[in-house]
């Protein structure tokens, strides 16, 4: 593809993220969804102009905020068009000529500006992404409605968590201990020319520095490693899954944290991983046998099962990584912050807190309830973790310190006070919370 069809084609992903993502009414799907009916649409677009198309969209996505603020104050509204022209002239620092240039009306490329789009151009040439007459939330990238949250969450902090919500984010890996340790991992993909440092909480973690493809690597393919955030891995360490143990991964989705749970387990016990979606079992399911996990079942909960009831108490590890906003996640998933309203916040919560209920009642005495979110909100975490105690249900916080100085000897924990959690500012991992409480005997 030429640079101009490059941006043509941007453009069109940038338009139809605006129509089924943000616009008002729209059906707010994920954006990687939209962006994979996308291109499945246009097979002709190669790898490599796809990565390039994508990012222009995606740096649109991650500015909308900012680019919508400026487009309303020279008195237009925020077309396809106009976002991807604000984006090279305020983000990407374009000279007004070469951003006018790249809408040359070529065959395959987009049409040339017309004469208010040109006087567009003319007001945001030379002027900066940042501007001192911004709102603070639209400043700091963040949604209105949600900055009170995030200013009692962070304190005179929010401006460096707010910037690291908007880095690129890293890519981990979790060596598999049921086929390798840490060090035997990173020489494995060290032969294949990928360079990995530990992880500086995870004792299992690695870090590529330099973003790039794993999943071709023969360590991936063998089941060495997964693609599995530190912050994720923590949550799964506190979990303490031991060999012999019964286990269950109550929202498990693609089963990362049950892959984790099995290693320590050494597949000895049972784990039970369980979700509302088919889908995301069955494809929990190939990487289970990826990974050499023999431990494991799934279970798909529906209306009306009686799967829980049979095995109430059962269980000594109950994991609950619970629906949630996912604010934590906003530099993988940029989307999010745009499609994210506050009744969507409303209904978590209080899904979050049926889900604990109903899970909380799989814990034998004795038996430890894992609850988990990768949300920075106070209202999905410290809060939810108030309302669950305040019912009495006999269960009691097992505090993080104690915690980690039996599963990580000699390393001090990530954070202080009983739970864990972790920012992106502060830790360099995704926003994640995680409680451990146990039953009474």
């Amino acid at each position: 593809m030429t640079p101009a069809a490059r941006v043509a084609a941007a453009i069109e992903l940038v338009a139809a993220l605006e129509e089924q993502c943000f616009a008002p009414g729209a059906r707010r799907r994920p954006a990687d969804a939209v962006a994979s009916d996308f291109f499945r649409a246009r097979r002709f677009i190669g790898g490599g102009d796809r990565r390039e198309v994508s990012g222009q969209a995606w740096a649109v996505v991650r500015q909308r905020m900012r680019l919508g603020w400026h487009l309303a104050r020279v008195g237009v509204a925020p077309t396809a068009r106009l976002l991807v022209l604000a984006r090279m002239l305020l983000e990407a620092g374009m000279p007004r000529q070469a951003a006018e240039a790249a809408f040359d009306g070529s065959r395959y490329g987009p049409p040339a500006l017309d004469q208010a789009e040109r006087r567009v151009a003319a007001a945001l040439a030379g002027r900066s992404l940042l501007d001192e007459a911004m709102p603070e939330a639209v400043r700091l990238n963040l949604p209105d409605w949600l900055l009170p949250a995030f200013a009692a969450r962070f304190g005179d902090r929010l401006a460096e968590e707010a910037a690291a919500l908007e880095a690129e984010a890293p890519l981990d890996l979790r060596a598999n201990l049921l086929r390798t340790d840490r060090d035997g991992a990173a020489r494995a993909l060290a032969a294949e020319g990928v360079v990995t440092v530990p992880t500086p909480f995870s004792p299992w973690g690695l870090r590529i520095p330099e973003r790039r493809p794993v999943t071709g690597t023969a360590a991936y393919r063998e089941g060495l490693v997964e693609v599995q955030d530190e912050g994720s891995q923590l949550i799964a360490l506190l979990a303490d899954a031991r060999p012999g143990m019964r286990v269950a991964d109550y929202c498990a989705g693609a089963a990362g944290k049950t892959l984790a749970m099995a290693a320590t387990m050494g597949n000895c016990g049972r784990i039970t991983a369980c979700d509302t979606s088919a889908p995301r079992l069955e494809g929990a399911a190939r990487r289970l046998r990826r990974a050499g996990v023999d431990n494991a079942e799934r279970h798909l909960l529906v209306p009306g099962d009686r799967w829980a009831k049979r095995r109430a108490r059962s269980f000594d590890r109950v994991l609950v990584d619970a629906p949630c906003t996912g604010t934590g996640t906003w530099r993988r998933n940029p989307d999010a912050r745009l499609r994210t309203r506050p009744e969507d916040l409303a209904e978590l919560v209080a899904l979050q807190h049926d889900i604990l209920a109903r899970a909380a009642e799989l814990v034998r005495p004795g038996g430890r309830l894992i609850y988990a979110t990768c949300s920075l909100l106070p209202q999905e975490n410290e809060e939810q973790m108030e309302r669950f105690l305040a019912r009495g249900p006999g269960f009691a916080p097992v505090p993080l310190g104690a915690l980690w100085a039996a599963l990580v000897p000699g390393a001090p924990p990530p954070c202080a006070g009983p739970w864990l959690s972790l920012s992106p500012g502060r830790h360099g991992t995704d926003g994640f919370f995680c409680a451990v409480l146990e039953r009474a005997a």
